[in-house]
């Protein structure tokens, strides 16, 4: 099989998001696979690939061909209690033992920030690259997935706006995330953890040399700005940022994988019926170095 990649929408965002065919990840990927696999990640941001009906190992294995992984350290659920392995990201409602979590649980409560337009791990001190995301079982209805394309939120500023965020730096917490949910319910320890970290607000791509805003739900404010400013502007930028015209809404099949470039996208989960099974389960390559480390 030869790897190819077609927009989704070629008409209307013919710029964002592409399905991937001629290609098995239940085979370890080959050189040209992961090469177009990357290129494709610049060129749409987004990537679907249809019919995968994959294990952990095999996503892993696939996933460790991109580039490295970051440890799946930001869920609130105990080692204890986790399904999976430090290397994935539970991104279910299901506890240990495969149950259905109840609706008041802490663990569901804490994951329904997902709902929120974010970008992962913009929350740590090196934040995430890609992140794959493989569809094990999904409810009836509901439970998509939207994506904003950054860099098009960009090129549509206005001069000045462009002018006035070229160099601000945000911070960053789930603690603000959650906090916008009426989510306060955090030990000291997970405080801690969640310390506020920055980021820039306008990355440039390494490879495309693109610029993008670097917008999420976990930014609380902006250095050197009193907050009720900051998180007004924060707000008003990410109101036209996921704007209809830069947001692609994957609609989930079983055994989909999505995986989407985090320096240049946000995404948001939507509802679904809480008492059916969603099981998802994401790894996450990690940027490597901060994005104040790559001036725009």
């Amino acid at each position: 099989m030869t790897i190819a990649i077609a927009p989704i929408d070629p008409v209307g965002r013919a710029f964002f998001a592409g399905v991937v065919s001629g290609i098995d990840l239940r085979k370890p990927p080959t050189a040209a696979e992961v090469a177009a696999v990357h290129d494709g990640m610049d060129e749409f941001g987004v990537l679907v690939f249809h019919d995968q009906d994959i294990d952990d190992e095999q996503q892993l294995a696939f996933s460790r061909a991109l580039g490295p992984l970051e440890t799946a350290t930001g869920d609130i659920a105990a080692p204890h209690e986790r399904r999976v392995s430090m290397d994935l990201n539970d991104i279910s409602n299901l506890d240990k033992n495969n149950k259905v979590v109840a609706r008041d649980d802490r663990r569901r409560l804490f994951g329904l920030g997902n709902q929120l337009w974010h970008s992962d791990s913009s929350f740590k001190p090196v934040p995430a690259k890609y992140s794959i995301l493989s569809a094990r079982t999904i409810p009836p209805t509901g439970g998509n997935t939207e994506f904003a394309d950054m860099r098009a939120a960009y090129d549509a500023l206005d001069e000045a706006t462009r002018r006035e965020v070229h160099d601000l730096v945000c911070v960053h917490s789930q603690i603000f995330s959650r906090g916008i949910l009426g989510f306060t319910d955090f030990t000291e320890e997970e405080r801690a953890k969640w310390a506020p970290v920055r980021q820039r607000l306008v990355r440039r791509h390494p490879r495309t040399g693109r610029l993008s805003l670097y917008l999420s739900s976990h930014a609380g404010g902006i250095e050197g700005w009193p907050v009720p400013e900051a998180r007004a502007f924060l707000r008003d930028l990410t109101e036209h940022a996921t704007q209809r015209r830069f947001v692609y809404a994957h609609v989930w099949r079983p055994h989909d994988l999505v995986m989407w470039d985090n320096r240049v996208t946000m995404h948001r989960a939507r509802r679904y019926d809480h008492t059916a099974v969603r099981d998802m389960r994401r790894t996450t390559l990690t940027n490597e170095v901060s994005s104040l480390d790559q001036a725009p």
